[in-house]
């Protein structure tokens, strides 16, 4: 197990500890922002920290999450990222009904009783870092004109079929999409967006992508352009090929429907390359910066019980951003 030190905390002693895991996690701002968020609401003795586990080293740690603290610094839950958010629940005690419909946590709180072992309770606040971005951006100027008629019911679209995208699926009808497309290579098997939605009860059609084929591409692009929610849940790079596609799908239909927004959950680096063929359309953009904010402040609450900051981290977070 390879552990990125935090820094060393000022004030009182250690009282408790959080993580974000990962594989590889050394880019993760999670804990920019939750420092940020236990400095504003004056936690001194909470420490948060950035742990690379492999997926052998998985059950190890979430044992040590587990077991009684023995004087030393509790555990107070963990921030879930790949390739960790589905192989994690069987290993916890209790899953929120909304992360077991979705299938996958990104949350884990480590619930006890004075110093004894603990109860590990898993959650999904993904949900709501894909539906607090998308909401903020649709109220941006340009995204919808405010003195106009009202935006009908919005058409979805996911790019990708892994645990963010199950997480999509259970954002977008919050947002009142009342038709989602899923766009993937996979669309078959465990911890798929096709399992989770029936799961949810959800009808979603199901579009096969090949990205890199230009033929493939270019469906893909045509149905984004005509797409109120785009929401692309795949890895840095992984989208590009569809951004010329996607330029020319936008410039034939005259650009960007009123309203229509597109969240890509990459945010270093940014813009990528598919955002700024949709922006450049006069599309409206949620950065992969705002969900993971949002997300974040979920997380705080269920970790520490208490409301953070937002502004202070959503302060900390663009300052960061913008030195990289």
């Amino acid at each position: 197990m390879t552990r990125i030190a935090a820094p060393a905390e000022a004030g009182a002693a250690p009282t408790h500890r959080a993580a974000v895991i990962g594989d590889p996690v050394s880019h993760s701002l999670s804990p920019l922002l939750h420092r940020a968020a236990y400095a504003g609401l004056g936690l001194s003795g909470w420490s948060y920290e950035a742990l690379r586990i492999a997926p052998e080293e998985l059950a190890d740690l979430v044992g040590a999450l587990r077991a009684a603290a023995d004087g030393a610094p509790a555990w107070a839950g963990l921030s879930v990222t790949m390739p960790h958010k589905q192989a994690i629940m069987p290993m916890l005690d209790v899953i929120d009904p909304l992360a077991q419909a979705v299938g996958a946590v990104n949350t884990v709180v480590a619930q006890r009783s004075g110093a004894g072992p603990a109860l590990l309770a898993g959650f999904n606040t993904d949900v709501a870092g894909i539906s607090g971005a998308l909401r903020e951006a649709r109220d941006l100027p340009g995204a919808a004109a405010a003195d106009g008629p009202e935006l009908p019911a919005p058409t979805a679209l996911v790019l990708g079929s892994g645990a963010t995208a199950c997480s999509a699926l259970a954002a977008l009808p919050e947002l009142g999409a009342r038709s989602i497309t899923v766009a993937a290579r996979r669309h078959a098997g465990p911890g798929r967006a096709l399992v989770a939605a029936h799961r949810m009860g959800l009808e979603i059609q199901a579009l096969t992508w090949r990205p890199g084929d230009p033929a493939s591409d270019a469906v893909v692009a045509e149905a984004a352009a005509g797409t109120d929610l785009v929401v692309s849940t795949l890895p840095r790079g992984a989208a590009d090929t569809l951004a010329e596609p996607l330029n020319q799908a936008l410039n034939a239909c005259g650009g960007a429907r009123r309203g229509a927004v597109l969240l890509d959950v990459v945010y270093d680096p940014w813009p990528t390359k598919l955002a700024g063929a949709w922006s450049g359309a006069g599309g409206a953009i949620a950065p992969g910066w705002l969900m993971l904010l949002h997300q974040a402040v979920a997380q705080v609450r269920l970790m520490t019980g208490r409301g953070p900051d937002t502004g202070a981290m959503r302060g900390a977070l663009l300052g960061a951003l913008a030195t990289r």
